[in-house]
């Protein structure tokens, strides 16, 4: 990613492979170019087909389409164009000297800091998502296109922290064109703070927040539904009432046939309805059968997004967890060779690392294969389809 970074020849941080690239065997000759051909070539066919399947799963089923989802999208979109725009001329620096021209260097460096720190920010925007869905349900529901607003919000804001870069940040003097590098130790720092150790640790606080508000919710729950269990006593008292008959009233006396057979019972005047046997306050069974339940219908809508939502969350642990395995080995390394210029690294661990981190964009859509059901499903029939 465009945050690599080494001490290179010259005193340059060096991306893509860093020293082996201005010398052509750091990273084993020609059979270390040919083995990373070969996996880039997977690699990308991987991103390209998994995160596809994402987006036009998302887009043609409806059952997908939730706010969690669209983040997913998002999150997709970031690896498809780290597919197309990044990794191609990722596998072509592996093989040895950079021969293109230092503007696309500049462009390419731009680009994989802009999409690496769009996934972190994605994941971000769904931990703020999930977190005053938990929070404030209510306000949840009411807030219409936040959640593209958001999603907006990530994509500005990772421009922002690349577009240094494209800017001239690369143009010093005594640049070496035949390494595609980071020429400025001090912006590999910015970019690492602001893509990676400023927002994870407040993903990882929100999403704490998140799922600890999700227990209590849960255990609420849990007790107000158990408190309402109608109990059938264990003593003398009232006679259950029988489901088949109606609800029965201890003040009322059992209803006559006319009263049940009546097809002009409702339309009786008040008069008649004054002189029932019953008392004012009590209702007849038919009446008390007639009334409607009065759920709202944002009580109903707000049920249905609040179950829904608390399963599209089980899997977002694992993307979470899978993201910082593969990503967190890569900015260590780069962060300490840039604050540690004479500490050596390999080159091949630099390698390993970056390798790592680009995998992750291939997992995602295999974590929804296995964690999430309803993903499961719709990958089926969409491959069905296709096929």
């Amino acid at each position: 990613m465009g945050n690599s970074s080494a001490t290179g020849d010259g005193g340059l941080l060096a991306g893509r492979g860093p020293e082996s690239l201005g010398t052509g065997t750091g990273l084993g000759g020609a059979g270390a170019g040919a083995a990373a051909l070969v996996g880039g070539v997977l690699l990308i066919g991987m991103v390209l087909a998994g995160n596809s399947l994402v987006c036009v799963s998302v887009a043609s089923e409806r059952i997908l389409q939730t706010p969690t989802n669209y983040f997913i999208v998002s999150l997709a979109a970031a690896d498809l164009l780290l597919a197309v725009l990044v990794l191609p001329l990722f596998v072509y620096s592996e093989g040895g000297v950079w021969l293109l021209s230092p503007r696309l260097c500049d462009t390419l460096m731009a680009m994989d800091v802009m999409l690496c720190t769009a996934s972190i920010f994605n994941l971000c925007a769904i931990s703020v998502d999930r977190f005053v869905a938990v929070t404030v349900p209510l306000r949840y529901n009411q807030q219409g296109q936040c959640q593209l607003l958001l999603i907006a919000a990530t994509w500005l804001l990772s421009a922002a922290v690349a577009a240094p870069v494209v800017c001239g940040l690369n143009d010093v003097p005594g640049r070496d064109p035949t390494v595609c590098c980071l020429e400025d130790r001090d912006y590999v720092v910015y970019s690492s703070i602001c893509s990676f150790f400023l927002p994870c640790p407040l993903m990882l606080l929100l999403y704490w927040a998140t799922f600890r508000g999700l227990r209590r919710w849960e255990a609420a729950r849990h007790t107000k539904l158990h408190s309402r269990a109608p109990r059938r006593p264990s003593g003398p008292g009232p006679p259950v009432s029988d489901p088949t008959q109606g609800p029965l009233f201890s003040d009322c006396p059992p209803p006559s046939p006319s009263l049940r057979t009546s097809p002009t019972v409702s339309s009786r005047p008040e008069s008649d309805l004054s002189q029932s046997p019953c008392s004012p306050g009590c209702l007849l069974p038919d009446a008390a059968l007639a009334q409607p339940p009065a759920p709202s219908s944002r009580r109903k809508r707000g049920a249905k997004i609040t179950g829904r939502e608390r399963k599209a969350m089980r899997v977002l642990p694992v993307v979470v967890g899978a993201f910082l395995m593969c990503w967190t080995p890569f900015f260590v390394v780069h962060i300490t060779r840039a604050l540690c210029p004479a500490c050596f690294v390999s080159p091949r661990l630099v390698s390993a690392v970056t390798w790592l981190g680009y995998v992750n964009s291939a997992l995602n859509p295999i974590i929804y294969t296995i964690f999430n059901a309803e993903f499961r499903s719709v990958f089926r029939k969409t491959l069905r389809l296709r096929c």
